[in-house]
């Protein structure tokens, strides 16, 4: 049998694994790879201008498609700046197999040019990395990577190619299988377990659905849909859950947590029973632990066994992943009297509505409101900011629309690569990113990357001037003391002690245009509208729309820091 090099496997490999698109940046380390990837037409590569976007925008990929994102970056730096990308996708269970490039074996460990122990460094915000030592192992491993990424809970997986074995001939089979001892993801249904569950929540006067990001993550929103609809038990979600079921159906309250509604999280303050599904119950959506569901038992569907009774104390607990469990589920429910409980809901939500005030300048929920009416199909992509929980807050979320974000590791600059990498797997589907003033920045250069790929993306900007967010914090609780928030603070303001700024910078407008992009700046309400109608018209060209904003808008609900979900700011 002919021997074939570990380059050439690696390309035999990604077509086997069925991959369509390789975000990647070249460098020494990985120079071979990217010349045998040349001399193949089946994968798509994009080359992004950084390497945390590159790794964002696969995530994106990743998340919008249900494939496994790759990447592929050169040794040392390039590696390095996979680290937040990596960590992002690993909080929110994102299927990624992100390929390194490195030194020679024998160079490894002596400091060498452009090298890193990058699986060290990354070991606790990855699934699983290795450093592939022979090159007889490197099929393996890549067939292993990929069954770890997509199985149990997905996640992030990195592979480390010193350069030699890449170089080296070998066998140019690739398994066909996977065993990997140590490693039996369970997805079956406890029928048992199940059952217990149903019997206490059959038997509750006020229960509630609680669903994280693992319903979405498990394609579960249609037959979760129907469970609700069977049971007529209201839901409520967490920011990574929303769309688990649609924001229209009448069983849907609200978003829970810091940012959740007012009936959302008393509604949680005052179940019977919880039943809970893909989430992890952290700090954001539970406030202080002893208060959080006071009166509840809880249920707790994950497929990941740590998550389970890690920060919640729960009474039930079902190992299982989130659609099987729903699709037995539907086998044994049945209506509930809950029209009561509903009524009490539907009181809260009228007492204390979702909503902002009514000001005579242009506001957020002009803008996403907008949004809402002028696309039925989207997929929308968020920074990470006061913009985001606004999005989380007013974004109609249905069938036909998808909303992602960095939920759990809340990653400024992930709006933009974000948007790119949906748009690539989902070219038929109109794609909108919203992103602060500041989080815009922080990956601006993928705009190069966006007009060369012909995107039309519609990159929308909440420009407020501030890092509204922690704005919002130092107002509220820091006596209005903006250190560090103002985007338009430099030497004049210190040379003047605070009296005078300078216009702000950059100049989005003038910014995008020589990206090759198009720019539209918005500052009144009347503008909104006309604004996405012509960002609609560029079917092969990124928009941007800049919204000049109020840096006094303040996104509410908020609990106040270590308070519990009834210690809610309702407004200022």
């Amino acid at each position: 049998m002919k021997q074939i090099s570990g380059n050439k496997l690696f390309v035999k490999a990604l077509k086997e694994e069925g991959v369509e698109v390789l975000f990647g940046y070249p460098g020494a380390c990985t120079i071979d790879i990217s010349d045998e990837l040349y001399k193949h037409s089946d994968v798509k590569i994009i080359l992004p201008r950084h390497e945390q976007a590159l790794v964002h925008e696969a995530d994106a990929y990743a998340r919008t498609t249900g494939k496994v994102g790759v990447c592929l970056v050169t040794s040392g730096p390039g590696a390095t700046n996979l680290v937040t990308g990596l960590a992002t996708a690993n909080y929110d269970s994102v299927p990624l197999v992100c390929f390194t490039g490195q030194v020679a074996r024998h160079l490894i460990g002596n400091d060498a040019f452009q090298e890193v122990d990058i699986v060290g460094i990354t070991r606790s915000i990855t699934k699983y990395g290795i450093t592939v030592r022979h090159r007889e192992d490197l099929g393996r491993i890549i067939k292993e990577a990929f069954y770890i990424a997509r199985t149990g809970r997905p996640g992030p997986v990195l592979i480390d190619l010193p350069k030699d074995v890449m170089a080296e001939l070998g066998s140019p089979e690739y398994p066909k299988s996977v065993n990997i001892r140590g490693y039996k993801p369970n997805t079956d249904v406890h029928i048992g377990q199940l059952k217990r569950a149903l019997k206490v929540l059959q038997k509750a006067k006020k229960p509630l659905f609680l669903a994280g990001g693992g319903v979405n993550i498990a394609r579960a929103n249609e037959i979760f849909t129907k469970v609700v609809e069977k049971t007529q038990i209201p839901v409520v979600t967490t920011v990574m859950g929303r769309g688990a079921i649609s924001t229209a159906s009448p069983y849907f309250i609200g978003n829970l947590g810091m940012h959740g509604s007012y009936a959302a999280n008393m509604a949680v303050s005052n179940c019977d029973v919880l039943f809970s599904i893909g989430t992890r119950f952290n700090d954001r959506i539970t406030g202080k632990l002893h208060a959080f569901a006071p009166n509840a038992q809880i249920i707790h569907i994950d497929i990941d066994t740590a998550s389970i009774s890690r920060n919640i104390h729960v009474d039930i607990p079902i190992v299982a992943d989130a659609k099987e469990a729903l699709l037995k589920m539907d086998e044994y429910v049945s209506a509930q009297n809950t029209k009561k409980w509903l009524t009490e809901i539907a009181k809260w939500k009228e007492e204390h509505p979702l909503t902002m005030k009514n000001r005579p300048l242009m506001s957020p929920l002009d803008i996403i409101s907008e949004i809402n009416r002028q696309f039925e199909e989207s997929i929308l992509v968020t920074d990470v900011g006061q913009h985001q929980m606004l999005v989380s807050q007013f974004a109609e979320i249905t069938p036909k629309k998808q909303l992602i974000m960095s939920g759990g590791l809340g990653t400024m600059g992930y709006g933009l690569p974000g948007a790119i990498g949906a748009q690539i797997g989902n070219p038929q589907t109109p794609v909108i990113s919203v992103s602060g003033d500041g989080g815009m920045q922080m990956n601006i250069q993928e705009l190069a990357t966006a007009v060369l790929e012909e995107l039309p993306i519609i990159a929308c900007i909440f420009n407020n001037e501030y890092l509204g967010m922690v704005r919002q914090w130092q107002k509220l609780f820091y006596g209005k003391r903006y250190s560090m928030t103002n985007l338009k603070a430099g030497a004049l303001s210190r040379r003047t002690e605070g009296r005078e700024f300078p216009e702000y910078t950059p100049d989005f407008i003038k910014l995008a245009e020589s990206y090759g992009a198009k720019g539209i700046r918005v500052t009144k309400r009347e503008e909104i509208a006309p604004a996405f109608e012509e960002a609609k018209k560029n079917t092969k060209t990124p928009t941007i729309i800049e919204f000049i904003l109020d840096p006094e808008e303040m996104v509410y609900p908020m609990i106040k820091p270590g308070g519990t979900l009834e210690d809610m700011i309702m407004d200022c």
